[in-house]
């Protein structure tokens, strides 16, 4: 794997904690993200790694800690800031309308007008499949529905439109977790191609042999306290187990 392309990280966590009420969810984490690498973020269900997508995608607020992006500190009072400041989220359910076609999906929200206000579909449609087209994104047209592409399309419609939106970072949660082997293959290639866009990705995975493949750097969590945050090529999965289960092999 490549080094980091930049010295300085894109976004520091300094000892963020997260408490509901009476519970810590999570406890003094902190990380360096940097631009160009793929950071997987691993541990076992309730260890606390989407709870920490969220305080990074402004969903929820730290109880306790710092974030830093580009150097400078700043709040993440709800989504929409972390989104005005070049971070996307590509989430399990992946937030797409069955119904509507490609090109609508990927300006959801945020769609393009005329100088009258009306929907600019021929602009949307032809950024969609420029993008589609460069990230090598294998569906019929921009045109299509979002009902009539398979999950592997589907998810990769889910990450180019953050890749559109994202200039400093994009959170991966899970993002072949329901998908077979070939269509597992040709999202993995995707992610691959995200990193050599320079944005900072932070990935959650269950498939260790996936994290060893794309990442760069993997952070381990066990029940809301950090673990380790270690190089890929200076561990191994056995290794990666052990912190995950806290069983020494």
């Amino acid at each position: 794997m490549a080094e980091p392309i930049l010295s300085s990280p894109i976004l520091s966590l300094r000892h963020i904690q997260k408490n509901f009420g009476a519970i810590t969810a999570i406890q003094d984490f902190s990380l360096d993200i940097y631009a160009g690498e793929i950071v997987a973020l691993v541990g076992d269900n309730g260890a606390g790694k989407s709870t920490l997508v969220k305080i990074i995608s402004g969903i929820y607020t730290p109880s306790a800690g710092d974030i830093l992006l580009d150097n400078k500190q700043i709040n993440f009072k709800d989504a929409t800031v972390a989104r005005a400041q070049g971070i996307e989220v590509v989430y399990q359910d992946l937030a797409l309308c069955e119904k509507q076609k490609v090109y609508m999906n990927m300006f959801l929200g945020r769609e393009a007008t005329n100088r009258f206000g009306l929907l600019d579909k021929s602009s949307m449609n032809t950024q969609t499949s420029k993008l589609i087209k460069e990230l090598d994104v294998r569906i019929p047209s921009a045109d299509a529905t979002i009902a009539e592409l398979s999950g592997g399309q589907r998810q990769g419609i889910a990450i180019a439109r953050a890749a559109h939106w994202a200039r400093k970072m994009i959170l991966l949660d899970e993002p072949t977790a329901a998908l077979g082997v070939a269509e597992t293959a040709k999202v993995e290639t995707l992610i691959k191609k995200l990193k050599s866009t320079k944005l900072a990705i932070l990935m959650i995975s269950h498939s260790l042999d996936q994290v060893f493949r794309l990442s760069d750097r993997i952070t381990v969590l066990r029940r809301g306290k950090q673990v380790a945050s270690l190089e890929t090529k200076k561990t191994n999965k056995n290794e990666i187990v052990a912190m995950i289960t806290g069983v020494k092999g």
